[in-house]
């Protein structure tokens, strides 16, 4: 279990998780850049906002991400019936 101190929007906190150190902080320094790239677009927006803006976001980006994986897992499959297939034809 990993224990670091991280800053998000200016705040820090003693965080502890079952990741080593350099890889919560690693995620505290991707979603802190996330909020930051909110107000660089909704300047005068508020924390909050910015917050769930930027967890909308990164929301997004993991549902995106999961959908391109099982694509090429579906993609891969085919791949492989189909040589197993090839394959088949030289026993």
């Amino acid at each position: 279990m990993g224990r670091a101190e991280i800053t998000i929007l200016g705040h820090r906190y003693k965080v502890k998780g079952d990741y080593p150190p350099e890889h919560i902080e690693e995620l505290a320094q991707y979603v802190n850049q996330k909020i930051q790239e909110v107000y660089e677009k909704m300047p005068n927006i508020t924390p909050l906002k910015a917050v769930v803006i930027a967890s909308l976001n990164i929301a997004n980006e993991m549902k995106k991400t999961r959908r391109d994986f099982d694509s090429i897992i579906k993609d891969l499959r085919i791949i492989e019936d189909k040589t197993d297939s090839f394959i088949k034809l030289f026993d």
